[in-house]
């Protein structure tokens, strides 16, 4: 899916990279009443199948960026680096595992099961074996990795290389999610998104996960200084490997992408309101009168605001960015002698770049007291 460059080359960049920078990045994403909020990338590639850096390059770019738990998902069936690094499918595992619990980075074993459309690519995450997933036939190797607990995710499932003119669901895929061998689907990989995968996300009840996919080192696929790679917000009630599963199985995970954040509405509300922090939310306001109301935003999200609906009595302002880290004024303006005789102002806004569906927005509501 990416580029390639010389493996020597890529590895002497790679260790550069890590030797340069011994510092600790803060991600700014609160947790949800009842959740920590985890920062995670379920989806990257080593030498050992057909990435460039070598596995604890992976771990040290997470502790770097600020992430809590990868998962690093070489390909069970497609090893270009053979013949330079032959070693069994755990190995890249068991090399990054020690970095890791140095760093007290979240390790997920998974792997890659890379098979043509359908039912295409796979990751398999939370196995115990890899080497047992080296299958002939497709579903013997995904049943293998169900039987060993594995959570299953559809990986690109829009990747033009497999699905060149439609982003198609398979009756393969069906068959897969009736049997409990098919639990969350990349509505975001690499670069691209993928609208329809938003839907059946929705509509199929599956997990949405945001992945690098990465093969080369972080730093020369994304900004990560003044930015973020791709990832999955898990929202878990402890940070451990046994909390996230346990998170993913039960669907709470918000894909961000892009300044773009995409799940379901029960996660991503509270999400929101976590962000904020509203100073003096009481009004006072009468007609042919303006009121002040500020809003900080506490987290790294730059939130993109448009008036859902008009105001009863009063005027709101048409669209708001909440820049992170800053302060914004909200004005509410009284336009009718009804305005007084409202004891609550609630304004709908919709967040445009919080995503419920292909085409459908977050809608908070903001209630000020009107005393």
């Amino acid at each position: 899916m990416q580029t390639k460059l010389p493996l020597a080359f890529l590895l002497f960049i790679s260790i550069s990279l890590v030797t340069f920078g011994q510092s600790r990045k803060r991600i700014n994403i609160p947790d949800i009443p009842g959740y920590r909020t985890l920062k995670c990338d379920f989806h990257m590639h080593t030498v050992f199948s057909d990435g460039t850096v070598w596995p604890t390059i992976r771990i040290t770019e997470a502790w770097q960026e600020g992430l809590d738990a990868i998962a690093i998902t070489d390909h069970i069936e497609y090893r270009p680096h053979s013949k330079d690094i032959n070693a069994d499918h755990n190995r890249s595992f068991d090399i990054a595992e020690p970095l890791a619990k140095n760093k007290n980075i979240i390790l997920v074993k998974g792997a890659e099961i890379t098979r043509s459309m359908p039912p295409g690519h796979l990751n398999a995450l939370f196995i115990r074996n890899a080497n047992l997933l080296e299958r002939d036939d497709v579903f013997e190797a995904i049943k293998e990795a169900r039987d060993q607990g594995a959570f299953l995710i559809w990986n690109h499932p829009g990747w033009k290389a497999q699905q060149p003119e439609n982003t198609l669901w398979w009756e393969e895929h069906t068959q897969l999610l009736q049997k409990d061998m098919l639990h969350g689907i990349e509505v975001f990989n690499y670069n691209e998104h993928y609208p329809e995968a938003i839907d059946w996300a929705r509509d199929k009840n599956l997990t949405v996960f945001a992945n690098t996919d990465i093969h080369e080192p972080i730093g020369m696929a994304y900004d990560v200084v003044s930015g973020h790679r791709p990832m999955t917000l898990v929202f878990s009630r402890s940070r451990t490997e046994g909390g996230i599963k346990e998170a993913l199985f039960s669907k709470r995970t918000v894909a961000w992408f892009n300044n773009t954040l995409v799940g379901k509405a029960n996660l991503l509300e509270p999400l929101f309101f976590a962000s904020i922090k509203i100073s003096s939310p009481a009004v006072k306001v009468r007609v042919g009168e303006t009121k002040r109301i500020e809003i900080e935003n506490l987290s790294d999200v730059n939130y993109e605001l448009e008036l859902a609906q008009p105001g009863v009595g009063f005027d709101a302002p048409e669209n708001i960015t909440l820049k992170p880290h800053r302060i914004t004024s909200l004005e509410i303006s009284g336009n009718s002698e009804q305005v007084a005789e409202m004891g609550e102002l609630k304004v709908f806004y919709k967040v445009k770049n919080m995503m419920v569906s292909s085409t459908d927005n977050l809608v908070v509501t903001f209630a000020f007291p009107n005393k």
